[in-house]
């Protein structure tokens, strides 16, 4: 039978004594990393959210602590009191926080016993990330892991501090809301108490926030789950965390000061990092001309040229007929390049292809500054040097191209430069370099539904100078939306939202929602702004992505405390699962698919 704690209580995380505490009675709990033996004396590093102490057992000074330490195996669960001391000299371990002292132990309880864990828990050991996940519980055992949730809680703590010193009130909203499908898929819940009708799960709490300002609550916050049921990569998951905020009378440039203020207030308090302010601001069309995609990563320069002028009656056809059909030619300069192999560059070309791209034109300027490359034959002297001009080439260096439309040159070079950015090592470690998008397009084309959809949300305000193009040219209209990027990485989005009701229904019927359609899904909202909806705007923050970038994690699921894999499943619960047919029943549903 395993010992219980009875009057002990504990005094000290393992990690937190130190030389001050020498002398000192403490009690230590915790689990065991491991247990060495000394031909007599027997050493236990006990180990804690906090970090890990040593803790030294001697049979000539408590032979029955002793003893009972020989029963003790990794992850057993123990309890120690005991007197802090120096560690004897040369045993010091400076690797460790309390490298330089051990705890003399006299009692020893063992509270619990553990199973051999499928994994060594520590920090080096190399584990599949299915076993990772199945074993959830130990896996958060391993300190990466346990600093991770640490540092996630610390950020969210700044976060709230600093919005309840700016006078933002927190509040909840509803979980179980209305389907309101014009971004990624809801997450479905059907209600028993009314048959055949379904909650959603929200993607986000932006209609209630909206709602809340007309409510007078003019500074909202909340720290919320959201759900979108959307195919899965390593920064997204079914379930997420926002930093979700409203503002009522203030103009985007408000809301940037003190959002950015935020973001440095969140740097300075976990990485102890000091963010210049005011962060630089790129419009959408600025980041799309240089980068090729309205999110870049300013830590490495590698910009892209527009070189249609240049190509548009050059005997090259390919890159000739592009322009001449309302494409567009871009390259970029891989300086000191030229010497990778062709196979490198076809891994680059089949790289490109993956964003649409149909091919990737390369040349590798010579010692003397000529052209070597296939399609150097093509072009005359004066468009070769044009090109050079323009992409500021000199001897050694690699030039690619792609020749497509706007969309597929912007998004397949602009991913090229990010990957080339890593590849080439042209990305210092520990950089933060922030930039503001702005002025995106208030809609886009969708060639498959043949319609304007909403760039961000329908719920975006235009710029005011371009209210007029909302009837005549609709896909020139501004928004008054804004992204704060960060290393590549969007790490949140908001805009100005549309306070006047007749604004509203005229978005609504260009992204064609009719008047009934729009009744039906957003009428509580369109009769809100009825009654005097101040101007307002907010902006929210991806929680998880911000943790991962502060704790340099590779992926999302290292900051979230219980995640889901790519395909949105929990390998510790098993959920998603079956449920049995009674429940089924009770929720007047039948299954199309039979149970495997």
């Amino acid at each position: 039978m395993n010992d219980t704690l009875g009057d002990w209580k504990r005094s000290h995380y393992c990690g937190n004594i130190s030389v001050a505490d020498i002398g000192r009675e403490v009690c230590l709990m915790g689990w065991v990393q491991r247990r060495r033996d000394h031909g007599g004396l027997i050493f236990i590093d006990l180990r804690d959210r906090e970090g890990i102490s040593q803790l030294a057992l001697d049979p000539d000074r408590d032979p029955a602590a002793h003893n009972k330490a020989e029963q003790v195996r990794n992850e057993f669960v123990v309890a120690a009191r005991g007197v802090v001391s120096a560690r004897p000299e040369g045993t010091v371990n400076s690797k460790m926080k309390t490298g330089e002292v051990e705890v003399e132990v006299r009692e020893l309880r063992i509270l619990n016993s553990a199973q051999t864990p499928p994994f060594v828990i520590d920090e080096y050991t190399e584990v599949a990330e299915n076993i990772r996940l199945k074993h959830r519980f130990l896996d958060l055992r391993r300190p990466l892991l346990q600093h991770n949730l640490i540092m996630r809680h610390q950020l969210a703590k700044s976060v709230r501090h600093f919005l309840d010193d700016q006078g933002f009130v927190e509040i909840e909203t509803p979980v179980l809301t209305k389907s309101t499908p014009e971004g990624a898929r809801d997450y479905l819940v059907p209600s028993r108490v009314t048959p055949g009708t379904f909650f959603a799960l929200p993607q986000s709490p932006q209609l209630f926030k909206q709602l809340l300002m007309v409510s007078g609550f003019d500074r909202y916050y909340q720290i919320v789950k959201c759900f979108r049921d959307e195919d899965l990569r390593a920064d997204r998951q079914p379930e997420f965390t926002q930093i979700d905020c409203e503002l009522s009378f203030v103009d985007r440039d408000q809301i940037i000061d003190i959002m950015e203020k935020m973001i440095a207030e969140v740097f300075k308090s976990t990485l102890n990092l000091k963010i210049s302010l005011p962060m630089p601001r790129l419009s959408y069309a600025e980041a799309m001309t240089r980068f090729g995609v309205d999110n870049p990563d300013l830590r490495f320069d590698l910009e892209l040229v527009e070189l249609s002028k240049q190509v548009e009656n050059s005997g090259f056809k390919v890159f000739a007929e592009v322009v001449a059909n309302g494409g567009i030619v871009k390259g970029l300069n891989a300086k000191g390049c030229a010497g990778l192999s062709r196979k490198e560059i076809d891994d680059l070309t089949e790289f490109v292809k993956i964003y649409g791209a149909k091919g990737l034109a390369y040349v590798k300027v010579q010692e003397d500054g000529s052209w070597q490359s296939p399609i150097a034959k093509f072009f005359t002297a004066e468009e070769i040097a044009a090109m050079d001009q323009a992409l500021q080439a000199a001897p050694g260096d690699l030039l690619l191209f792609v020749a497509d439309s706007f969309r597929v040159t912007n998004e397949s070079l602009g991913r090229l430069r990010s990957h080339l950015g890593h590849k080439l090592g042209l990305i210092g470690e520990d950089q933060y370099r922030f930039a503001w998008i702005t002025d995106f397009p208030l809609l886009e084309w969708d060639e498959e539904s043949r319609r304007h959809v909403a760039v961000h949300h329908p719920f975006t305000a235009p710029v005011e100078e371009d209210f007029a193009l909302l009837g005549s040219n609709p896909g020139q209209v501004r928004a008054q939306a804004y992204d704060l990027v960060l290393n590549g990485s969007e790490i949140g989005g908001g805009s100005i939202r549309i306070h006047d009701q007749q604004i509203q229904k005229k978005i609504f019927s260009l992204l064609g929602i009719g008047a009934e359609e729009a009744e039906e899904k957003f009428g509580f909202l369109l009769s809100a702004l009825e009654y005097g909806a101040p101007p307002h705007g907010g902006i929210a923050f991806g929680l998880d992505r911000l943790a991962m970038i502060l704790t340099g994690s590779d992926s999302i699921r290292d900051v979230i405390a219980f995640p889901k894999t790519q395909k949105a499943t929990c390998l510790l619960s098993g959920a998603p699962g079956q449920v049995d047919k009674k429940q089924l029943q009770e929720l007047s549903i039948r299954s199309a698919l039979r149970p495997q």
